[in-house]
């Protein structure tokens, strides 16, 4: 109890540190913005938060339930302006001081946002109240009238293919009687519609060339609208008409700097745009994804110039970017128990080896587990090399439009010694690569083969597998052939969003099926099991689904919260009876429950496995969710409140054990759960995120007392501390 009120204490002390004035430092006539609030009278539907963005002046942000601490440490200022203020306006953040200006000024920014959205005769009224020194300002709205179409006249050219073509695609327009006028969708149907016209060749045709005239009055309470596409555009004068015309592409001309090494053959491969074909901006767009595709490029700008009334030249300027580089990963790992996990990753990579943007990765790995003044350690080292073409087998670059498949092939070799083994893992593989309109991603592998060999297996170790056949066939030789692949969804390809979104990941390996039809005619061990070169091949199937979602919110405010869900099982059968021990699942670490450290999780309800001297749970399954919410404090640094909740488990009754808790069951599913919850702080470069996370353990299955009290959490085996690089998720 000791531990408890003193933390209990600690928090008080903070909190009133922190509870200073958030107007201390404002003069005399000053007011802080606190709140801005939009309400509409007339229509509860109406999404008030699109109106957001037109509030001329805006609060501080809030996070930790409306809260900025930031705010009243900038108040701790005491206005001498030396080196205590300008230590606290650093890392604080300076109250928005009220502008009465700037309320007539949202005022007259929502009237105008509404008349383009169609509310015609709105009204926008402001509401301030003074409490102290803070200002919370309300924006009343009574929407205005609204006029359904009842009928569009379209006017066009006199008969010509573009009259043809236009018309074909009037049943796409977005605005249809029966809608309500609005200037916005009036607005979205030009963009849309000079595109697709674009699309068929007509090069010069844009949304200007769009003349819209609306009449409100001949029938009450609707709108007749009409619709003049004319052969001039809204800057130009009648008298300068001339016909829309269909396009053709004349000369290509593809530019690069001399000292950027690549086959001509592969760039003209890429290029779809050639001479005498229709003009289509589809085409210019497709040309312009394969060329980036390659990432030899820093920049791929494609210029169009007229050279006569119907055609159009070519320019391709292409810029070279850096060839070669490393790239440097770390994660590292503590908890109370004084083990420590360091697991460097250091990768070169070359984007254009054979001149043709072909890309070599090579990666050297290590992880090592070890507690200071003890000799016992696990220790890891692994070299991989992959090698990938801008082909799919050998199909023609014609056969693809805006994204080139790559082949690739990949070679790696893995040694580990730990205190009771030490193994040896030799992988490669060959598949393929790609992702459709940049949303879904794929990697399938036709082709995965590890071999795994075991050495210097410990006595003790030995004789527990001796005696544990599951443990037996899950650290065994081995040798896999089979298939994989990892198919992904995103709704935000971006490698550091800007705004919300969500994304699906499936991972899934097959092995030993292929290898099973021939098995009556291998070699056979005590177990019966067919051999390859004296190894027992493996026969599983084994998947993982990752559904994930972040939602961002406040455009510099830096918050989000980020959600996880991951399911994961596997099966052996035919000629293997577990899986093994590199296709189990884990749980714990820097990316996972972080209340643990790797491995040491699970599976179930079971107690640690004494037969490794450091920590090696594994499981056939694992369930995890998680939840973060990120928020902005000040500089580049950047906060994280955080709970995970999983585990792994057995799908296998294992006889040896006598109610171990690591078998899956539902009725006992509520206490075999992991949870921690936590707080993390990092360093956000944009270019790079460093994370340093302290998980506190909740709920401990592995316990006898399995909720973990605040008096616990910095005791023995209560906490974790994990830096990684990047998010967690």
């Amino acid at each position: 109890m000791r531990a408890f009120k003193r933390i209990i204490v600690l928090l008080a002390v903070i909190l009133a540190a922190l509870s200073c004035s958030t107007t201390r430092v404002l003069q005399d006539g000053q007011y802080r913005l606190a709140k801005n609030k939009i309400t509409v009278s007339n229509d509860k539907t109406f999404n008030t938060g699109s109106l957001d963005a037109y509030l001329k002046q805006k609060p501080n942000s809030y996070f930790i339930f409306g809260w900025n601490p930031f705010l009243n440490v900038y108040n701790w200022s005491n206005g001498k302006g030396k080196g205590w203020d300008k230590f606290v306006q650093k890392i604080g953040v300076a109250p928005v001081v009220y502008e009465s200006d700037l309320v007539d000024a949202t005022i007259e920014n929502i009237e105008n946002r509404l008349e383009y959205l169609g509310y015609y005769g709105s009204s926008v009224e402001s509401r301030i109240n003074v409490k102290k020194k803070r200002v919370y300002v309300n924006y009343d709205i009574t929407l205005g009238k609204r006029f359904p179409v009842k009928d569009i006249e379209i006017v066009l050219p006199e008969d010509s293919t573009f009259t043809k073509d236009f018309i074909r695609d009037t049943a796409s327009m977005l605005i249809q009687p029966g809608d309500f006028l609005s200037e916005d969708i009036l607005e979205k149907e030009t963009v849309r519609s000079s595109a697709v016209m674009k699309n068929l060749g007509y090069f010069e045709f844009n949304k200007n060339h769009f003349f819209f005239e609306a009449d409100t009055l001949s029938i009450p309470d609707t709108a007749l609208l009409k619709m003049t596409i004319n052969e001039y555009t809204r800057n130009e004068t009648p008298e300068e008409a001339h016909p829309i015309s269909k396009f053709y592409f004349n000369d290509v001309t593809i530019s690069y700097p001399k000292t950027l090494k690549i086959r001509e053959k592969v760039l003209n491969d890429l290029n779809t745009i050639k001479p005498g074909d229709i003009y289509s901006s589809d085409v210019v767009n497709n040309t312009y994804s394969r060329l980036s595709a390659l990432r030899v490029f820093s920049s791929v700008n494609i210029g169009m110039t007229p050279v006569d009334s119907n055609k159009v030249n070519c320019t391709i300027n292409l810029s070279q970017s850096k060839p070669q580089g490393f790239k440097l990963n770390l994660e590292a790992s503590s908890n109370s128990t004084g083990l420590f996990g360091i697991s460097p990753q250091l990768s070169y990579y070359h984007k254009n080896i054979f001149r043709g943007g072909e890309w070599l990765n090579l990666s050297f790995m290590g992880n090592f587990q070890f507690k200071f003044n003890d000799d016992i350690r696990s220790n890891e080292f692994g070299v991989s090399a992959g090698l990938s073409f801008p082909k799919f087998l050998l199909l023609p670059y014609r056969y693809f439009n805006e994204s080139i498949p790559r082949t690739d092939i990949n070679l790696s070799y893995n040694y580990q010694s730990r205190p009771e083994y030490t193994r040896n893992i030799i992988s490669t593989s060959y598949g393929y690569n790609g992702n459709v309109r940049n949303r879904f991603f794929y990697q399938v592998y036709p082709l995965q083969l590890n071999i795994v060999r075991l050495f210097d297996l410990d006595d003790s170790f030995y004789k527990n597998l001796a005696n544990d056949p599951f443990l037996r066939n899950a650290y065994q030789d081995h040798f896999d052939l089979g298939s994989g692949g990892t198919f992904y969804y995103t709704t935000n390809p971006e490698s550091i969003p800007k705004t919300s979104y969500h994304y699906a990941r499936l991972q899934v390996d097959i092995a030993g099926n292929l290898l099973s039809a021939f098995k009556r005619v291998m070699n056979k061990d005590a177990d019966g099991a067919g051999m390859i070169w004296n190894t027992p091949f493996s026969q599983f199937i084994r998947g993982e689904i990752t559904l994930g979602k972040t939602w961002i919110w406040g455009k510099n405010s830096g918050q989000s919260i980020a959600t996880r869900l991951v399911a994961g099982a596997g099966h052996a059968y035919g000629n293997s009876h577990a899986l093994p021990f590199e296709k189990h699942f884990y749980a714990g670490g820097a990316s996972s429950l972080r209340g643990w450290q790797a491995r040491t999780v699970g599976p179930g309800t079971s107690q640690r496995d004494t037969t490794f001297v450091i920590p090696n749970q594994a499981g056939d399954m694992r369930l995890e969710a998680n939840i973060e919410y990120r928020f902005k404090m000040f500089w580049k640094v950047a906060g994280a409140l955080f709970v995970d909740a999983g585990n792994i488990w057995t799908l296998k009754e294992d006889p040896s054990a006598e109610n171990s808790g690591a078998l899956f069951k539902w009725n006992t599913l509520g206490e075999s759960i992991a949870a921690n919850w936590g707080a993390g702080i990092r360093l956000d470069f944009d270019f790079l995120l460093l994370r340093l996370d302290l998980g506190l353990k909740v709920h401990d299955p592995a316990r006898e007392q399995k909720w973990v009290g605040p008096d616990q959490w910095f005791r023995r085996d209560g906490f974790a501390l994990h830096f990684g690089v990047g998010y967690p998720f």
